[in-house]
């Protein structure tokens, strides 16, 4: 379906509750870089609820790594700083939704081995809020895409 793409998480839960969502939804999950925890820890298993097995999750060294694992891909850059919502992107199955850390969105350092063509989206929110939660930013674009996509399932709808 779609590849969520989080680039070095901080927080277990979050990864947790991304684990859920990619397994209910049918993307992959893709995590990238430095983890701040580390796999088997109780909170992300909690989150998780077991859905481990049911889950595709892939681990990448970085976002070069990652992008050559995928292959050819339209990729979506959610951040705060996006130019258009993410409600005016046009998904397509196969596509990718890349999420920066936390606390600190993606490092200035990505943007160069960001491929041509990719889009820089946001989600709108009141002025002079930080950010929402990882885990809940990811849940509403991928909804979003997989609603401009009929809900299609693998293997039928």
């Amino acid at each position: 379906m779609f590849n969520i793409l989080l680039y070095e998480p901080e927080i277990p839960p979050n990864t947790g509750n991304s684990i859920r969502l990619a397994a209910n939804t049918g993307c992959v999950l893709h995590l990238i870089g430095k983890l701040g925890f580390d796999l088997s820890e109780p909170q992300l298993r909690r989150a998780g609820l077991d859905y481990h097995d049911l889950a595709r999750v892939r681990l990448h060294a970085d976002l070069p790594a990652c992008l050559t694992a995928i292959g050819p891909t339209n990729l979506y850059v959610i951040e705060t700083d996006g130019v258009e919502a993410y409600t005016q992107a046009q998904f397509k199955p196969g596509d990718s939704l890349l999420f920066g850390r936390e606390t600190s969105g993606l490092p200035a350092l990505i943007e160069p081995q960001l491929p041509a063509g990719h889009r820089r989206l946001r989600i709108p929110m009141r002025p002079a809020n930080r950010s929402l939660n990882l885990s809940n930013s990811v849940a509403v674009v991928v909804y979003e895409a997989w609603r401009q996509n009929g809900f299609m399932m693998s293997g039928g709808s």
